[in-house]
């Protein structure tokens, strides 16, 4: 903290605000949302494909704990995601974004494949799900310091007045990532038929991931470190030059300490967004085809219809965010999620394909609301030199209960029989999230903690300067303001002691 008083020692001049080159942040976004989306589309496949992975890996189980293995091997990665989110987080604020970003794709990419080429249990025996348990580890952990560190980088790039539009595009990655291997699987039943995709047909999706890996790896290579994290580096670098002393290792302990109301309100709003995520995206096809008998294909058709609307609405809510703020989006979502998870599940169970799909609409609107600013609000809940890795531990520990919901929910609904309890569990979440969205702070259009203003131009250069001495001016004033008010209280105290008047 000592080093964030040091910068503030002297008056904010025009050449302290970074002015962002529009062509290597386009770049960055891509590389980001790319590798988000290489990420998404194993989870898309993988949600998409449970029904086959059961019988692969799971044979002679009854169809209700095929699935609910199957998911459960999608859950259990999630408990080293915390330990990725460690082990990336704490590389990335030493090492820098980029690095790191480029190391997570190649072991998410990698790892995806694998399960392609696992034999079935027929084959293999117990090694099968075995293998399987293993590449989902894999995933696990690099995924740790993936979503977390393409936050920061997007962040890190993005011009202040910008950065909930910008930020969106990470999320709509993850969507298109979804959609994508949502469609892939479809397109594969259709070609080689139902019979064929459950012998070897399920195996294609995830060979994909190669060529998106190798792409994802391509981009995220040439690009250059962060703005931010790099006037971070160039700070130290001249103050250990000076002092002739490195800085200090921050443990996880001073942070929760120093920052613990911003690790909250982190992970508030991963839990709240994730929660809807996976209930909306991971759970529900199955849901559709197992619990209410829907054929695979129709089911997952009406979740890719829902998601490519997801798609057009993602942009809208980050570029709004930026005009009106990021909390109205988070207290209108939780909101929303209170007030329509019962009337939307009783549409979802009608039986009418009309009443279903709106059913599924709002629930994704409602997602939207979330997702539309997630990646603007986390980052900036924290300062440069412990961005990455607070950001990734918090993201990763609060994430893991979101990452059994598909779990979680199909075992109580094969329980109790109460085709509802997803919608009760929903309005749990929202409590959550609707805290989150009050005791947040806002922070549209404003610079990142720690960092200097960043602009598109010159010219919005001038705007931010102006802007922030404006801010100083009414701080000051307020500062002023209630120094009268105390001077008046001190001035009416003393007139009532004898001895002081």
């Amino acid at each position: 903290m000592a080093m964030l008083r040091k910068r503030r020692d002297k008056p904010l001049q025009i050449h302290d605000i970074t002015i962002i080159d529009d062509v290597k942040l386009k770049k960055a976004i891509t590389a980001a949302a790319l590798g988000n989306a290489m990420e998404w589309f194993d989870f898309g496949v993988y949600g998409f494909v449970a029904f086959a992975l059961g019988e692969v890996f799971f044979p002679g189980a009854d169809p209700g704990v095929q699935m609910i293995a199957a998911l459960a091997t999608f859950s259990v990665p999630f408990l080293v995601r915390p330990l990725g989110g460690l082990f990336f987080g704490r590389l990335g604020d030493k090492l820098g974004r980029q690095k790191i970003l480029a190391i997570t794709i190649i072991i998410m990419s990698a790892s995806t494949f694998c399960i392609g080429l696992i034999p079935s249990y027929n084959s293999i025996g117990i090694w099968a799900p075995i293998l399987l348990l293993i590449a989902k580890l894999a995933q696990g952990f690099s995924v740790g310091g993936e979503y977390s560190g393409a936050a920061v980088f997007v962040a890190e790039y993005s011009p202040d007045r910008k950065r909930g539009f910008l930020g969106s595009w990470l999320d709509f990655g993850s969507i298109a990532g979804f959609v994508l291997g949502a469609g892939f699987v479809v397109f594969v039943s259709s070609i080689v038929g139902e019979a064929n995709f459950l012998d070897w047909g399920w195996r294609i999706p995830f060979f994909l991931a190669a060529p998106l890996g190798l792409i994802g790896i391509y981009l995220r290579h040439a690009l250059e470190e962060t703005p931010t994290f790099q006037r971070h580096i160039d700070h130290i670098d001249r103050q250990a030059k000076s002092t002739i002393q490195t800085p200090p290792k921050i443990s996880f302990r001073v942070i929760a300490s120093t920052q613990w109301r911003s690790l909250l309100m982190c992970g508030g709003l991963v839990i709240a967004t994730n929660v809807t995520y996976y209930m909306l995206l991971t759970y529900m096809p199955s849901y559709l085809s197992h619990s209410l008998h829907y054929s695979e294909n129709r089911g997952v058709l009406i979740i890719i219809a829902i998601m490519v609307g997801m798609l057009f609405v993602q942009p809208i809510i980050g570029m709004l965010s930026d005009r009106f703020g990021r909390k109205p989006f988070v207290i209108g979502g939780s909101v929303g999620l209170f007030l329509f998870a019962i009337p939307c599940f009783i549409m979802i169970n009608s039986g009418i394909i009309g009443l279903i799909f709106l059913g599924l609409l709002i629930m994704a609107a409602i997602l939207n609301a979330f997702t539309g600013v997630m990646a603007s609000s986390l980052p900036a809940m924290f300062p440069t030199h412990i961005r990455y890795s607070a950001l990734a531990i918090t993201f990763n520990i609060s994430i893991l209960l979101a990452g059994l919901t598909p779990t979680l929910i199909a075992w109580v609904v094969e329980s109790t029989n109460n085709l509802y309890m997803p919608a009760y569990y929903l309005m749990m979440i929202s409590v959550i999230g609707l805290f989150t969205g009050l005791f947040m702070k806002e922070t549209a259009n404003l610079p990142l903690k720690g960092a200097a203003p960043a602009a598109s131009d010159p010219t919005e250069a001038k705007e931010l300067l102006q802007q922030q001495y404006d801010n100083i001016e009414l701080r000051i004033e307020s500062i002023d303001n209630q120094i009268k008010t105390l001077m008046e209280k001190r001035a009416s105290l003393v007139v009532q002691h004898p001895e002081l008047n």
